[in-house]
């Protein structure tokens, strides 16, 4: 718990943790309690010194929770949008209390007075707030600083693999590129090598093949490896028992042993260099049941256990470990699993938000209508409904004679 704690206020200053907690305390106690709790008629709100009674005090207390919502989000991600917001919502409730005072309170000279005693503390937060702007969304150093010079990408040969390659490239990190197809991985070393001017090495391997994760790990074995991307992956639509066993096994070698493997061997050196980063591919299936996709999402579920257990046993190790969780993505995964196409978000995308939440998080949902229907679903509805549902998402883009 004390571990947990010191991870979630560490990072910003002692007064900034006070008002990330009395947000929270706002948002999910005081508002709800007073919107569903307290009779209409003795409620009273105050907006920039104004208030307001009864039925419209009631009609504000929405925008109170989402600004609270937000301001503990905000600070709790430190994210660049709560600059300037945060200090001009200060700046309001520094105004409203000194209106508040004169108009409403004691009035006159000692309602003045009692204003500019109130104004005065939320007047310098407003200043504090407005000093940090250095805080709020600042960049972390750039990667190859963070982690070293190379990195491995496996499933580097098309979506959202090729897509890390070319990001890691982009900052000045040489590419280890491992995959089945040796021509597709050739074809882009050669554009990151040309366009980025950076080192290459491709590893033409198919990791779900016995002694494959051992054979990738020699082949770096000489390289100061400081980043490694688990994402080698494919999808096998369709009723269970329709399914070829071999297939199904081959989707668990590669989703999880080799997963293991190759991170359990390419650790050792990350702790010996004092820096490093894993990142683990998942996917928004890994956290719910998915009828007609049993095995992958199975598979994903371990992917997303085991890299948050990774997480919390590499802190303050300089490695750093995440499991970005991607919805359906433009790639070739549709066609590959057997699935009936349907729109998707870019690798590029996922590969933006992962390397956002790299070293913040640990595990990320690319997209938030995807984590906000993953958490909904599993927090509110019953499990076996969930299931159901799933199925039926599912089998809209499952073709007919595999469901």
């Amino acid at each position: 718990m004390s571990d947990w704690l010191r991870n979630v206020f560490a990072g910003r200053p002692a007064w900034m943790n006070a008002l990330m907690v009395f947000c929270a305390y706002m948002a999910f106690v005081y508002v709800p309690w007073d919107f569903f709790v307290k009779p209409m008629a003795g409620d009273e709100e105050v907006w920039l010194g104004i208030l307001f009674r009864g039925f419209w005090a009631k009609a504000t207390e929405p925008l109170h929770f989402a600004i609270y919502l937000a301001g503990a989000y905000g600070f709790y991600r430190m994210r660049g949008w709560m600059w300037p917001w945060a200090s001009f919502y200060a700046a309001s409730v520094a105004l409203g209390m000194l209106i508040w005072s004169v108009f409403y309170g004691l009035g006159g000279f000692a309602g003045l007075a009692l204003g500019l005693v109130a104004f005065a503390p939320f007047a310098y937060l407003t200043h504090a707030l407005w000093r940090a702007e250095s805080l709020f969304g600042a960049p972390p150093p750039p990667l190859r600083e963070r982690y070293g010079e190379w990195a491995l990408v496996t499933g580097a040969s098309a979506g959202i693999g090729a897509e890390f390659a070319r990001a890691f490239a982009r900052e000045g990190l040489s590419v280890v590129l491992c995959a089945r197809r040796a021509d597709r991985l050739a074809a882009l070393a050669e554009e990151l090598e040309k366009t980025w001017k950076v080192g290459t090495r491709v590893v033409a391997e198919d990791l779900s093949r016995p002694g494959a994760a051992e054979r990738v790990a020699e082949a770096v074995a000489d390289l100061p490896l400081g980043v490694l991307v688990n994402n080698a992956g494919a999808g096998y639509a369709g009723r269970f028992d329709g399914q070829e066993l071999a297939r199904l096994r081959a989707m668990v070698e590669l989703h999880c042993a080799a997963v293991v493997e190759l991170t359990h061997r390419l650790l050792p050196g990350m702790r010996e260099r004092g820096r490093g980063a894993v990142i683990v591919t998942g996917s928004i299936a890994g956290r719910q049941p998915l009828p007609l996709h049993a095995v992958y999402a199975a598979t994903k579920a371990f992917d997303l256990l085991f890299g948050e257990a990774l997480w919390v046993e590499l802190r303050h190790t300089g490695i750093d470990v995440l499991v970005v969780e991607p919805g359906p993505t433009e790639t070739e995964f549709q066609q590959v699993a057997g699935e009936l196409t349907h729109p998707g978000e870019s690798p590029a995308r996922v590969v933006e938000v992962a390397l956002e939440a790299l070293g913040r998080q640990p595990s990320v949902v690319s997209r938030w209508i995807d984590w906000l229907r993953t958490n909904a679903g599993m927090r509110l509805l019953p499990r076996p409904l969930v299931a159901y549902v799933a199925r039926d998402v599912v089998a809209g883009y499952t073709p007919a004679e595999k469901r």
